[in-house]
């Protein structure tokens, strides 16, 4: 070869051959191989190290990232394919942070070595892990340059890119030119409009896809988005269709899709048909358990929640509870008042399933006991749990939210500023204090929150709340008359408040 880089295969019986494959993803017995074949002189064979580094990078070991940035630097003349291997392992791995994905093409950029498609689909991913748009329009520039912007692997790649990105109108853009649209460019395109929280059009491109002859068909994946879609919606009615339509394909629920429609239901209030797609699963795994119990939770059933537990724990089924499991519990303790049952589900993390609380398990506790009137113990708990000065927004506003409740303005109006210095330029904060002042009867200090909103030009989010009835979606955000019925709503609600004064002054 020009270079003197040696590109004969292993062989075979080859002694450095079988130690790699000895090693496996082990960092130090790589390391240890990797030192044989400088010695004995077989680095430069590419197929060797291409094997090194793909082993490298399948590592779960912390330091894996830097060993294979290392890998690099020793690399003798490496060329297009070495540089997309660095690539493609460091984009998909679990260690290697896909950020590296970045650096290693503007290596190979340096270089002057020419990215191919393979190139630009593995750092497009990257990019849109890190929300890298700069960077990203950028390599969509490139890929025009090179004539790669037709290829339908970099189209569907910038797809998603920009769906990740946020930017749905130009994947959308990039997906109405492509000429052949495969199943993973649709589904890129419908979970990006549902992720963007475009709900609707998420749902109307699927029924556009499903009218198409020429369209593929839908795959879990499609339905995973799609369930997400009416979750976002509320349309419970859309989820039986889906149901529907899987049992009509021979589409039979795994344990992902499972839990998307478990989480449908849950979401649009549907906790019996929840349970009764949990139960008719072959395939189980924690996030399906941990749904489950999180549907339960999420509308008071707390005794159901902790009996699902407790199987979910039980000899016959033995699946280890995460710290995502424990979210959902004690939050369903929470909801539903078991104080006991929550003190000893949190003792419990830490000493009989070795998981460490985390600042959500935190906040699910302060909650907890701050909903059942025990102010006290929940300010006792924060100091005691919390590190002095590291307590989160959401701990204090849990704490907020139980001293509103309970009518303990003084402890809320601490609270409040506490929340105030951890977050001061959020206007829902400044909302909250104002109102607690208000109901402490410090109408000063009303008006001095309010002045300082309005100098710092902070404006609070509209709210909305939503209900289907008759299987149709309707929304009302603060301050909306544009529903086609605003003025019966309004009138019902006139004599709602009538009587409830009456009831008052009676």
């Amino acid at each position: 070869m020009e270079d003197g880089t040696k590109f004969a295969p292993p062989l075979p019986h080859s002694q450095i051959y079988h130690a790699l494959v000895r090693a496996g993803t082990r960092i130090r017995p790589l390391q240890q191989v990797h030192a044989r074949m400088v010695v004995s002189g077989v680095h430069c064979i590419r197929s060797l190290f291409t094997k090194l580094i793909t082993l490298a990078g399948a590592s779960t070991a912390s330091n894996s990232g830097h060993y294979i940035r290392c890998l690099l630097h020793s690399a003798p003349n490496p060329d297009g394919f070495l540089f997309n291997t660095l690539i493609r392992v460091s984009s998909k791995s679990d260690r290697v942070s896909s950020a590296d994905s970045i650096f290693f093409y503007r290596q190979m950029w340096s270089e002057g070595i020419q990215p191919s498609s393979y190139t630009f689909t593995a750092v497009l991913k990257a990019c849109g892990d890190h929300s890298a748009l700069r960077l990203g329009r950028l390599l969509h520039s490139q890929a025009v340059v090179n004539e790669l912007d037709e290829d339908c692997y970099v189209q569907t790649a910038l797809v998603a890119f920009y769906s990740k990105c946020g930017d749905v109108g130009i994947a959308r853009m990039v997906f109405d030119r492509m000429r052949e649209k495969s199943i993973v460019a649709w589904n890129s395109i419908i979970s990006g409009y549902e992720q963007n929280g475009l709900a609707d059009e998420s749902v109307e491109l699927f029924f556009e896809m499903n009218k198409m002859d020429s369209a593929p068909k839908a795959d879990s994946a499609t339905l995973v988005s799609l369930l997400s879609a009416c979750s976002q919606l509320g349309r419970s009615d859309l989820g039986d269709w889906i149901r529907d339509y899987m049992s009509a394909k021979g589409i039979e629920p795994d344990a992902i899709l499972g839990t998307s429609l478990i989480n449908m239901y849950s979401r649009c209030s549907h906790v019996r048909k929840a349970r009764e797609v949990f139960d008719n699963l072959k395939q189980r795994n924690v996030i399906s358990w941990t749904a489950m119990i999180s549907g339960y939770g999420m509308h008071g059933h707390g005794d159901e929640a902790m009996t699902l537990f407790h199987e979910m724990n039980s000899e016959g089924i033995r699946i280890r509870p995460n710290h995502v499991t424990f979210v959902a519990i004690l939050s369903a303790c929470g909801h539903a008042g078991l104080v006991n049952e929550g003190r000893r589900i949190f003792a419990s993390m830490k000493q009989d399933h070795k998981v460490i609380p985390k600042m959500e398990h935190h906040v699910c506790m302060v909650d907890m006991l701050g909903r059942a009137g025990f102010l006290d113990e929940a300010i006792e708990f924060i100091k005691e749990h919390i590190p002095a000065g590291s307590a989160g927004p959401e701990v204090w506003t849990a704490m907020v939210g139980a001293c509103k409740l309970h009518k303990n303005f003084k402890l809320g109006v601490e609270a409040a500023e506490r929340l105030m210095c951890v977050e001061p330029n959020n206007p829902g904060h400044y909302v909250l204090l104002s109102n607690l002042y208000a109901l402490a009867g410090m109408t000063d200090d009303v008006e001095t929150v309010r002045n300082k909103m309005v100098r710092r030009r902070l404006k609070k989010q509209v709210g909305y709340s939503m209900i289907e009835i008759d299987e149709v979606g309707h929304v009302f955000r603060m301050g909306d008359r544009s529903h086609s019925q605003t003025r019966e709503l309004y009138r019902c609600l006139d004599e709602l408040m009538l009587k409830t004064c009456s009831a008052v002054s009676d």
